[in-house]
């Protein structure tokens, strides 16, 4: 605008000392101001990100922030949590090795009642196991949530401890049973330790399915030259098992929620654009770390007020769908501006009066025409976005 306003006057002031009338001077410095109006560069972005939008709305993308579109398209890493994301999170007990004198399930109602507590889909599992077998809830006092290491209970006046393998370290337990752990863990199951008076009572199989079209994906976004990243709190064998079968390029796996969020920031550190997809409290700090945050409708509410963007279908294709439509975006963007300001470097000569010993001039009328026929183009190739098929 500063540029297009000192020409109108420069322009103003030579007619005037080259002797044109008052009145033609003035008419050819509106006609310079009337042929720049940038109403077709106010359109080029906002135009494209308000259909670019509705088009993500449409795939079941709710975008929360318009600059998450442009951002999409420069993102080179994806970090994926496990449980629920690149899994269906509908987990299934699988197998039990009991090492008490207890039978298998009065273990899983202990467990299981302490179970009922917890939010994450593990707790889900045992609830279900419990409905589908008939055990009844046992009632659970000062129960506590050891993020990112287990949960705690009381019953009968009896402290109970559930965990993963680092709740052992914690709380200085021996393990005994290594070799089963590994039995469990080539399987596929995430495992949970059931501790009682500091001796390990059983270890617990819990097995996932892997979301159907996560293998596809993972392919796709590879194929798209972005690394992507396994961070779970689950053991390694099994974190590593589901990364290879997935094509997974990198797997961090025993990770507590606080260094989940220490190894967004260090991938940032990295120069690295990083997308940040999960489903729990757990993800929340990672979520908000990261460059854009993807949570998927069937996680914690904390994990969706946390994310940038929500994925209603709860398919991860969607993600893949959201890096395409903000590259189409940009695309866009980037065609409107060049016919913007194509038309204003072909106009502004015109209006100056550059072709005038050859006949062709314009007055205001035929500059707020042409500004008009400008703004259309920029409108009608926004447009085209709608008919992109993500």
């Amino acid at each position: 605008m500063p540029v297009v306003i000192i020409i109108a006057i420069i322009t103003l002031i030579i007619y005037l000392l080259l002797g044109f009338s008052i009145g033609k001077a003035i008419i050819t410095f509106v006609t310079i101001l009337v042929v720049a109006c940038p109403c077709s560069l106010g359109l080029a972005t906002p135009l494209a990100m308000v259909i670019s939008e509705g088009l993500c709305a449409s795939n079941g993308i709710l975008v929360k922030k318009s600059e998450i579109l442009e951002n999409a398209s420069k993102i080179n890493t994806i970090v994926f949590d496990k449980t629920g994301t690149l899994t269906y999170g509908k987990l299934k007990i699988s197998k039990i090795y009991n090492y008490s004198n207890l039978k298998d399930n009065d273990i899983l109602q202990l467990a299981g009642s302490i179970e009922t507590k917890s939010t994450h889909p593990i707790g889900k599992a045992f609830t279900d196991y419990m409905k589908e077998n008939k055990i009844a809830k046992l009632q659970v006092n000062n129960f506590e949530d050891v993020s990112g290491f287990g949960i705690i209970g009381e019953i009968q006046k009896q402290k109970i401890i559930l965990g993963n393998r680092k709740i052992l370290t914690k709380y200085n337990i021996e393990n005994k049973y290594e070799e089963d752990e590994k039995e469990l863990a080539k399987q596929g199951n995430s495992i949970i330790y059931v501790i009682k008076d500091s001796k390990i009572m059983a270890l617990i199989g819990v097995n996932d399915i892997i979301r159907e079209n996560a293998k596809q994906v993972i392919e796709k976004i590879n194929e798209k030259n972005i690394e992507t990243i396994m961070l779970t709190g689950d053991n390694k064998d099994t974190a590593e098992k589901i990364g290879k079968e997935l094509g997974i390029t990198k797997v961090m796996a025993n990770v507590l929620p606080k260094e989940k969020a220490e190894m967004i920031k260090n991938l940032k550190l990295q120069n690295k654009n990083v997308m940040m997809c999960g489903d729990g409290i757990n993800d929340s700090p990672a979520l908000a770390n990261a460059n854009i945050g993807v949570s998927v409708k069937s996680g914690t509410d904390i994990a969706m007020d946390s994310s940038d963007v929500i994925l209603t279908k709860n398919d991860l294709e969607s993600i893949l769908k959201l890096i395409n439509i903000s590259e189409k975006t940009i695309k866009n963007i980037k065609q409107n501006l060049f016919w913007a300001f194509f038309y204003n470097s072909l106009m502004i000569p015109i209006a100056i009066g550059i072709l005038n010993p050859i006949g062709i001039t314009i007055n205001p009328m035929w500059a707020s025409l042409s500004m008009v026929c400008s703004s259309l183009t920029v409108i009608l190739n926004a447009l085209r976005l709608k008919k992109y098929k993500a």
